[in-house]
């Protein structure tokens, strides 16, 4: 599965929830929700036509770890997984789900070693954070040849612009007046 789409509404609330089964976009990424509403959230999801991706590492209730994200497949069914974890990662791509290593950027260091995390786990997508980085965008990009997705502190057309103008594939966003946007 790949990501076809500019913009991918991030759901941090209900209200944002209810927002996301409006919008044109296909996927929608789950964060901040508790355990007990998720597998009706995804349901709900799945009936609009969307595919849901879930934030493992951010579901309150759930442990981000080889049984958590057992009871995801079985029970929640998600099309998707983006986690900081590795290991979260590696299991997702066992079981064919689409999955997205995020990784938070503070500075070179942190660029190297999620370099090099990328390159032995080889997620299917890469998120950074914050995406408000061209220059670093594209050097991942070219250093991975994975997908990236810009996420975090993205506030404005111009920024989420700038992001996909760099390679991003994506811009993940919590920012519902950007879902709207149109880049192609």
């Amino acid at each position: 599965m790949q990501i076809q789409q500019d913009v991918l509404p991030a759901v941090r609330s209900m209200k944002d929830f209810d927002k996301a089964l409006e919008a044109d976009q296909e996927m929608i990424v789950l964060l901040e929700t508790r355990l007990t509403q998720l597998k009706s959230m995804v349901a709900y999801l799945k009936r609009a036509g969307k595919k849901a991706l879930i934030h493992v590492d951010l579901i309150q209730g759930l442990k981000a770890d080889e049984y958590g994200l057992e009871y995801l497949l079985r029970e929640v069914k998600p099309d998707g997984i983006l986690s900081t974890r590795g290991n979260v990662i590696k299991l997702a791509k066992k079981q064919k789900l689409l999955a997205i290593q995020r990784m938070f950027l503070l500075d070179s260091a942190a660029l190297e070693q999620n370099v090099k995390l990328i390159e032995r786990i080889q997620p299917d997508c890469v998120e950074v954070l914050p995406g408000l980085m061209p220059r670093v965008i594209r050097q991942i990009h070219d250093e991975t040849g994975l997908p990236i997705i810009a996420g975090g502190l993205i506030r404005t057309e111009e920024e989420a612009h700038a992001a996909l103008n760099a390679g991003a594939v994506a811009v993940s966003t919590s920012k519902r007046e950007l879902w709207k946007m149109q880049y192609s």
